[in-house]
């Protein structure tokens, strides 16, 4: 081997040992014992509630004739936009047509009788005057002048119907709105009694979307606030995630809340509105209320803080004789990947370990160092791994 090369090597071996790397096979030259220990401090917390919801327009009007009769004319498409009073549907109206021709001939009838009507009770109480007929005769004349009247009362309602059932063939929409599904086309037969309607217009510039809150949610509401009233002034905007998972790019504003708790849930039921100016939002869609709101004082710690054992979590407490404590913890269910923020079993002022939990064990004696501390070390440990494995390139290469 050339000289040189030995001499490198050595050196290197040299620089391993001074670093502990002989015997230690390459942990840093800290005990067993050692671990980061952090002391629990309250911080402020986003979080954010979530509740099953579903979306409804804010008016949905199910479109139902009044008549029978065959469509004639399908004046829209699914999906389309509608205005109030624009013609959707048109419905065979030659019959009621040709009633309204027979009822206002039954008018103009009426009318005629009644003039005539009228025009021999004056007659009459002329020649009552001047005693040439009776109280009788003039009474007969009377009666046959308001009978008339009535007649032509009967007729100009039956004129009235039979137009109004002409109008109902023309089937209009009722509201602003999207037209829903068309089960009917041109030939079907409908009537009011049809199973289906015709479609459905929903007025979806503004979408109401349905939840329920825990009875113990609403009344800490109630409780903060004051009243009712103030609690759902002062509730903030929520947001609406959709079923793919993204959020709704406008947020909602809490609108009403059911005087009721249903006992079957303990549940009570919720509104929120949504402005839907892009129409993105469809009734009988679902989605989450996501409810945003602070906690102040949370104990937030590291996730690789915690065990996990069959769905339970747990954290090893130091105590002041620096014997750590299987604890368990409860878990708020929310967390950015990163940290957990403790509900219970962990206070402020606490101390746990924050690194290498998989090798403790309850009552195990430590000597806790700080986290700084810990990736000191850490990194040397790295840098000692490097070294080491330059160490094998170089002994590889001059065959020793």
């Amino acid at each position: 081997m050339n000289k040189t090369k030995i001499l490198l090597v050595a050196a290197l071996t040299a620089v391993l040992a001074s670093c502990g790397g002989g015997k230690s096979g390459g942990k840093p030259n800290f005990g067993d014992n050692e671990y980061a220990v952090r002391t629990v401090q309250g911080q402020n917390a986003d979080l954010q509630t979530t509740y099953p919801a579903t979306i409804k327009g804010v008016q949905d009007v199910e479109i139902r004739p009044k008549v029978s009769g065959f469509i004639t004319k399908l004046c829209v498409k699914e999906g389309q936009q509608v205005k109030a009073g624009q013609l959707l549907f048109v419905i065979d109206n030659v019959t009621y047509a040709a009633a309204v021709r027979q009822a206002k001939a039954a008018v103009n009838a009426a009318k005629a009788q009644l003039n005539t009507a009228r025009l021999t009770y004056k007659n009459s109480e002329k020649l009552f005057k001047n005693n040439v007929i009776g109280s009788y005769e003039l009474q007969s004349s009377k009666n046959a002048m308001e009978s008339a009247a009535a007649q032509l009362a009967q007729a100009e309602a039956a004129y009235v119907s039979a137009k109004q059932n002409l109008d109902f063939c023309y089937v209009t929409s009722p509201a602003n709105g999207v037209i829903g599904d068309l089960p009917y086309r041109v030939g079907a037969l409908v009537s009011a009694s049809s199973q289906q309607a015709l479609t459905t217009v929903s007025n979806n510039s503004t979408m109401q979307v349905y939840f329920s809150m825990t009875e113990k949610d609403l009344l800490d509401m109630t409780k903060t606030a004051g009243n009712m009233n103030i609690a759902i002034s002062n509730y903030p905007a929520v947001k609406l995630q959709l079923v793919d998972g993204s959020i709704y790019n406008h947020p909602g504003k809490v609108a009403t809340v059911s005087g009721v708790i249903d006992p079957t849930t303990g549940t009570v039921s919720m509104r929120a509105d949504f402005p839907n100016p892009e129409r993105v939002l469809k009734t009988g869609a679902s989605g989450s209320i996501v409810v945003p709101h602070t906690a102040t004082g949370a104990v937030i710690i590291p996730q690789d803080a915690v065990v996990e054992v069959q769905d339970k979590h747990f954290v090893y407490i130091v105590g002041k004789d620096n014997k750590v404590k299987y604890t368990p913890v409860t878990l708020n269910p929310q967390n950015d990947g990163k940290t957990y923020i403790i509900t219970s079993g962990l206070k402020v002022g606490d101390r746990f370990v924050v690194n290498g939990v998989s090798s403790l064990q309850d009552g195990m004696e430590i000597k806790p160092v700080t986290e700084a501390q810990y990736a000191e070390k850490l990194k040397k440990t790295e840098e000692l791994g490097e070294a080491q494995g330059d160490l094998g390139k170089l002994k590889k290469a001059f065959g020793k």
